[in-house]
């Protein structure tokens, strides 16, 4: 569940690239998930293609990205055994605060990982 460094440098110019562009549409929906009491983990899985986790927030051909971003939270990749319950502690303590961090899943064909990016300074 923990950030692989190595892997991450490799994804991490174009994740920032679109980052800067929708973290803003990102933060927001992260408040409004805890704010509306769905979740206190939201998570927005990021893919080049589709994807059958959660639901398409930001199409990549909308704002011309690298990634299209979807929005879900922690209950979701429970169900689907993606995180085992019992190593739900673990998640939970890795994950940063949604305030200050924006919890990524990125999907790819040769890394599937979590990373978290802070959100820019305001």
């Amino acid at each position: 569940m923990l950030n692989d460094a190595e892997l991450n440098g490799r994804f991490l110019g174009t994740i920032s690239e679109d980052f800067v562009l929708v973290s803003e549409t990102l933060r927001e929906a992260s408040y409004q998930i805890r704010k509306r009491g769905f979740s206190e983990y939201p998570i927005f899985p990021i893919t080049k293609s589709e994807i059958a986790i959660g639901q398409l927030l930001i199409q990549k051909d909308e704002l011309a990205l690298k990634w299209n971003y979807y929005t879900t939270y922690l209950d979701e990749f429970v169900q689907r055994k993606l995180i085992d319950p019992e190593n739900l502690d673990i998640f939970m303590d890795a994950y940063k605060d949604p305030d200050e961090y924006c919890c990524l899943f990125v999907v790819d064909e040769t890394f599937t990982n979590f990373v978290y990016i802070p959100y820019p300074e305001d």
